[in-house]
């Protein structure tokens, strides 16, 4: 049904790179979103005010604020379209991530309303009347909003929208929550017991659950969050392919929106090649990341001297020790610097920021650990949090 509705309404639709086709992803997904929410909550509405469950209506509620989610969601994808402008010069792809943030607050509102209510129900408890068609209209919400959760799951993996994975999000915690909903139906209609007012409250924290896992992860996107690993790992491995290049190290990498990042890094060069040709190879590397990854890039050169055998041999010592105090530790931007009876040798070491470190300590360690091995040798340590 997802792949028919792709084929039938988006044109070009495996050209996801392209900021309209990505749009009319994200159109399709969010009409589809209205339609069905609309219906289900008619529906349930109808369902539980003759059967005067309040359970039932308020899943019907959460499926109207389902509906304001995809309103939100649609004229986010509209705004996040919008060229460059003077004052916005990488464009306006985080509106996609703002909207996606107010409907998490929309989530969460709709969890605190429906808490209350529920608190109210379970004070003053009343049995609904449970008719078939009742039970029928929620299995069928049941499976039309697991159909949904596909659905928006797919798309949001495809065009890699976090707008659309909330609303996925939202659909999976319905499927949870109707069930529950539908369990205490089926027990008020089997053996004349209420415990609608305590469905209700169950749904109300689910919903409130997800709508702060959506919001957490929105928050970390807007915030600048660690990029993906893989991702990373693919721009290393991509840059080390081209001729002269030894190295890279002090990536970074921006996200102004879905297919609009930025990214930075340092390219280490041979000291002693055609600067010219370095520059050109360069160049050539941040046109191709563009065409690969759909990414702007600025490289940064670095010159290391890679045919001196007292600099090559003083690298390794220093990794070595670098890696027996923390394997996940690294070092980059190596060289030597002649004194006559002084030789220093300047590094930066870079640290992940999964923990803290006593920097003072770990830089102490290494200079005592280097001069060590020989007495003229004098370490000259940058100590650094990775970017990734």
């Amino acid at each position: 049904m997802t792949n028919l509705l792709i084929k039938l309404f988006i044109k070009n639709n495996q050209d996801i790179k392209n900021q309209e086709v990505r749009s009319k992803y994200g159109m399709l997904s969010t009409a589809t979103g209205i339609i069905v929410n609309i219906l289900l909550s008619i529906f349930k509405m109808v369902v539980g005010v003759i059967s005067g469950s309040i359970s039932i209506i308020s899943d019907a509620l959460n499926n109207i604020t389902d509906v304001g989610s995809s309103v939100v969601t649609m004229i986010g994808f509209k705004l996040s379209q919008k060229s460059v402008d003077k004052d916005h010069p990488w464009g306006h792809g985080r509106m996609e991530y703002i909207t996606a943030f107010i409907v998490d607050v929309i989530i969460i509102l709709v969890g605190v309303e429906l808490f209350k209510t529920s608190i109210d129900k379970i004070i003053n408890p009343e049995l609904p009347e449970i008719s078939t068609v009742t039970l029928i209209i929620l299995v069928v919400a049941i499976l039309a909003k697991f159909w949904l959760f596909v659905f928006y799951n797919k798309i949001a993996k495809k065009i890699d929208s976090q707008a659309i994975k909330g609303t996925a999000y939202d659909s999976i915690s319905d499927v949870a929550s109707t069930l529950v909903v539908l369990v205490s139906a089926i027990i008020a209609k089997q053996f004349g017991i209420s415990i609608d007012g305590y469905a209700s409250i169950f749904v109300s924290i689910f919903i409130l659950y997800t709508g702060f896992k959506a919001m957490k992860e929105t928050v970390d996107i807007l915030l600048g969050q660690k990029p993906d690993s893989d991702f990373v790992k693919e721009i290393e491995e991509f840059a080390v392919k081209y001729d002269l290049i030894q190295g890279i190290h002090d990536l970074m990498i921006h996200d102004y929106g879905p297919g609009r990042k930025i990214i930075s890094f340092h390219a280490e060069v041979p000291a002693n090649c055609d600067i010219c040709k370095a520059h050109d190879i360069i160049d050539q590397m941040e046109q191709d990341i563009y065409k690969k990854f759909n990414c702007i890039t600025t490289i940064h050169m670095d010159p290391i001297v890679v045919d001196n055998d007292e600099i090559n041999m003083m690298k390794d010592i220093t990794e070595k020790i670098v890696k027996e105090m923390n394997p996940e530790f690294s070092i980059h931007d190596f060289r030597m610097t002649d004194g006559g009876g002084r030789t220093n040798l300047i590094f930066d070491l870079v640290v992940p920021r999964e923990k803290e470190y006593d920097l003072a300590l770990i830089k102490r360690e290494i200079e005592e650990k280097i001069h060590k091995q020989n007495e003229k040798y004098y370490a000259v340590v940058k100590v650094e949090y990775s970017f990734v």
